[in-house]
C-alpha cells in the first residue's frame, strides 16, 4: 500500500509540473522585454489577517514545487514559473501554516472570506490589488491543478486539515482564489 501511495504522489507531482509549464508557456508573450521580465513580487499584504510578509522566489525541483524554508516562517514564496501578480495568468504564492513549534505566515489563511482584499507589492512599484472569490480546503490527493495553475487570478496555498503523523504532513491544502481588481502605481 505504501508503494502505491508513493507512485500516486509521483504521478500527481508530474501532473502539477506539467500544468505549471503549460501555464508558464501560455503567459509568455513575444514582446516581453528584459525589463518586464525582471519584475517580481516583493511583499504580500492581507489587511484583514494582519499579514505583511516578504516574498521570495520559489522554483520547481525534481518535479516538486519548492517551499519557503522552515527557518523563515514569516516569509511566503511566489512560484516564479507562475504569472507576476498584477499580470494576466495565474499567480501562485505559497506559505507554511506552521512549523514544529510556532504558527507560520499562512496560519490564519483559512479565516479569509469572500470580498476581502489582498495586495501584492511589486518590484516595479505597482501594487496589485485582488478581491477574494472563494476559499477551498481540498485533499492533497485531489489537488485542483487546472483551477490553480491555468485560470487567471491570485492563488494563495498552504497546508490544512488533519496532520498525518506517519507521513509528517497535513492531508489537505487550503487554497484562496482571488481576482485582480486593479494594479496601481
Amino acid at each position: 500500500m505504501a508503494d502505491s501511495s508513493r507512485w500516486t504522489r509521483i504521478i500527481v507531482a508530474g501532473l502539477v509540473t506539467g500544468f505549471v509549464m503549460v501555464a508558464v508557456n501560455k503567459g509568455v508573450g513575444r514582446d516581453e522585454t528584459p525589463a518586464r521580465a525582471s519584475v517580481v513580487p516583493k511583499r504580500l499584504d492581507i489587511p484583514s489577517l494582519g499579514i505583511e510578509a516578504p516574498l521570495m522566489k520559489l522554483g520547481v525541483t525534481d518535479g516538486q514545487i519548492d517551499l519557503p524554508p522552515f527557518d523563515r516562517p514569516d516569509t511566503a514564496g511566489w512560484l516564479k514559473e507562475s504569472a507576476v501578480p498584477g499580470d494576466p495568468g495565474s499567480a501562485v504564492i505559497l506559505g507554511h501554516v506552521d512549523t514544529k513549534t510556532d504558527p507560520a505566515v499562512f496560519y490564519k489563511l483559512k479565516q479569509m472570506r469572500s470580498g476581502q482584499v489582498i495586495k501584492v507589492v511589486r518590484s516595479d512599484g505597482k501594487v496589485a490589488q485582488y478581491r477574494v472569490d472563494s476559499i477551498e480546503q481540498t485533499s492533497k490527493e485531489r489537488f485542483p491543478a487546472d483551477k490553480v495553475y491555468l485560470e487567471d487570478g491570485l492563488r494563495l496555498i498552504t497546508c490544512g486539515g488533519t496532520f498525518d503523523w506517519d507521513k509528517h504532513e497535513y492531508r489537505d491544502n487550503v487554497i484562496v482564489y482571488a481576482t485582480l481588481v486593479k494594479a496601481r502605481t
